[in-house]
């Protein structure tokens, strides 16, 4: 009874939805799904402080390092319309404790509601406006801060403080213009650490740091637009030099619909080369959606003229087998949904892991927590309690702690009924394996209300100005210099990336290097010692600087750089000494050739393995002296 998959019958009818594998899937594959995205990307500032607060920002510790534990219950609110919004409602019912680690060195009492807010950090705003007229955007007269509510716990508010700081820009991909809707300024969540039944567990280190949301119209109309787009926006980001980088110091939303479907919120994209596979599949998850819906409404005139039946189990302990401890078996009767249980949805889920996933977010009930028993099976027929079937039932096996059975089978039939309606309005968390699963009703615009806390805070048109006046070059300029220097196509998104296009500018305008070069250190030398790791420019520049005293510099940069980098509070001198440099004149270089050459040679060795080896023994002492290219011309001629 712990078989995971929950199906009884996964991919049988793949064929049903006409799934294409990304793959193999075209542009005209998704104009007949009428494929829309829109892209909500977060971006961490780099600021000393919290935006709200004093706290110092991007220092994190180990889970369990913490001095004290908060548990808070979240309650909702009614809206300034004396509304609830679905989220909120949907996670009060899930009951559960949420536990705040804190640490006194990165929290304080206004991260716990216990004090109103500072004064907004003015150097997290300026990069906010900053980024916003790269975008293009119009920035507001008067910053409005508003309470966006959160009732999952990732907030010990139960809101998060945001304001718009600029609307309708644009930015400018290779094949299209994609319009930005709104730039935003807010404070960061609190970092998860587990979320187990009924206990979700938070570290308190990255709430409230200073960061940016920023949304696209829906327009990309392909997945790989989608991605492009988002790298654009990651780029241009980086060009300010003012935001933080790695792991979680950016996160992509990506919003998903196609015909006859509705907007779907992926949430905890945590790289961008998952964005397409993600889309690619949530279009097709919709379609399946849609073809059950209309199967729905061929058997039945609506979910009004549709109920289930729900059975305990308490007669049939052989299928109780592996059920945790302290959990009920129940039988529920689908009718209709023989045909839907086993649907394929995405790559190895089907209809069946709705039903599982909202049994885990909302009951609290840890997965495998169902079982499809398979409508051609003799079990079916041999399950005592369940009452007579009809074939086109629908059969599940489902267990719950004795607790959240209500809930379960409140969710069950809530489920069901929104089949009839096609593609439910929820936000749903990415996977590594490209498909997602559910994980809270998509939010509404009930749970924004204005801060009190908070006066409105006026941006001088003069301000705006000085801003715009050392603004960073466009990715769109950037990106015609690296062409016009052609740069290899593969190393063109890691200088973007890293934001090296200004500093190989630099090398080429400034330094008078060859823009082949420039691209081999910085796309080939300095990445291969950094990965990942930010790039200290200011490093690579004092390096290139005190290598061009040299009269053969760029053996030496190409040395000498990476390992600036590597040591950061080196002097040039300890450098060099590193590398075994000597200064020794061409001549010199060449008098050891002989000896190397003879050293090395033998009947059965043949021509070029002596001329490598000879080029090998002398980089160490070429490096800095006589160029590689000129070493090697000297070798050739003695070999031959």
């Amino acid at each position: 009874m712990n078989d995971n998959d929950v199906s009884g019958n996964r991919g049988a009818t793949v064929k049903d939805i006409g799934y294409i594998p990304r793959c193999e899937a075209t542009p005209e594959t998704y104009n007949q799904l009428g494929f829309k995205c829109g892209l909500e990307i977060h971006q961490q500032l780099r600021t000393d402080r919290k935006l709200f607060c004093r706290c110092p920002a991007g220092l994190y510790q180990d889970d369990e390092d913490y001095d004290a534990q908060l548990i808070r219950h979240m309650r909702p609110t009614l809206s300034e319309l004396g509304e609830y919004d679905g989220t909120a409602l949907m996670e009060f019912r899930t009951k559960k404790n949420i536990t705040y680690r804190i640490k006194g060195e990165t929290a304080c009492t206004y991260d716990i509601d216990d004090t109103p807010p500072f004064p907004l950090n003015r150097d997290a705003l300026r990069i906010a406006v900053e980024i916003s007229l790269l975008l293009g955007t119009k920035i507001v007269g008067e910053l409005h801060i508003t309470r966006k509510q959160y009732l999952d716990g990732s907030i010990p508010t139960g809101f998060q403080r945001t304001a718009i700081v600029g609307i309708d820009g644009e930015i400018g991909l290779p094949s299209k213009i994609v319009r930005i809707r709104q730039l935003s300024i807010e404070e960061d969540s609190c970092r998860e650490v587990s979320d187990v039944g009924h206990e979700r567990i938070y570290m308190t280190d990255r709430l409230g740091m200073p960061l940016i949301e920023t949304v696209t119209e829906p327009e990309l109309l392909t997945p790989d637009e989608a991605a492009e787009a988002a790298q654009h926006l990651r780029y241009l980001a980086r060009s300010t030099g003012h935001v933080n980088t790695g792991i979680g110091a950016a996160r992509q939303d990506v919003n998903v619909s196609i015909d006859g479907g509705t907007r779907v919120e992926i949430k905890g994209v945590q790289h961008i080369t998952w964005i397409p596979e993600l889309t690619h599949n949530e279009a097709y998850r919709q379609k399946a959606l849609l073809i059950a819906r209309d199967r729905l409404l061929e058997r039945y005139t609506g979910e009004t003229d549709w109920s289930p039946r729900f059975v305990i189990l308490r007669d049939a302990p052989e299928l109780g087998h592996g059920i945790p401890d302290g959990h009920a078996l129940y039988g529920a009767v689908l009718p209709g949904f023989a045909d839907l249980l086993p649907l394929f949805t995405a790559p190895g889920r089907s209809f069946a892991d709705e039903v599982a996933d909202r049994l885990k977010v909302i009951a609290c009930v840890e997965k495998p927590n169902l079982k499809v028993i398979d409508p051609n099976s003799r079990e079916r027929h041999e399950i005592p309690g369940i009452g007579p079937l009809d074939p086109a039932d629908g059969l599940i096996l489902f267990w719950a702690p004795l607790a959240d059975v209500d809930t379960a089978t409140e969710t069950i039939d809530e489920r069901c009924r929104l089949a009839f309606a096609g593609v439910p309005n929820e936000t749903r968390k990415a996977m590594a394996d490209g498909t997602t699963i559910f994980e809270r009703v998509l939010p509404g615009p009930d749970r924004m209300y204005p801060d009190t806390d908070s006066a409105p805070i006026p941006i001088s048109e003069s301000w705006i100005e000085e801003i715009r006046s050392d603004l960073p070059r466009s990715i769109e300029d950037r990106r015609r210099d690296l062409e016009s220097w052609h740069v290899p196509a593969h190393i063109r998104p890691y200088l973007l990336r890293r934001n090296l296009v200004d500093l190989m500018r630099w090398l080429v305008d400034d330094m008078h290097l060859s823009p082949a070069f420039g691209a081999r250190l910085l796309g080939q030398d300095v990445r291969h010692v950094l990965g990942a790791a930010d790039v200290d420019l200011s490093r690579i520049r004092w390096a290139v600087e005190n290598a061009m005293t040299f009269d053969a510099p760029e053996d030496l940069m190409r040395s000498v750089v990476p390992l600036a980098l590597i040591r950061p509070d080196a002097s040039f001198a300890d450098l060099l000494s590193s590398i075994g440099y000597v200064k020794q004149s061409p001549d010199e270089i060449r008098s050891r050739i002989p000896f190397l050459r003879e050293s090395f040679s033998g009947e059965d060795k043949p021509m070029t393995a002596i001329r490598d080896f000879v080029i090998g023994c002398l980089r160490a002492c070429a490096v800095g002296n006589v160029p590689m290219r000129e070493v090697a011309r000297m070798v050739e001629e003695a070999v031959e």
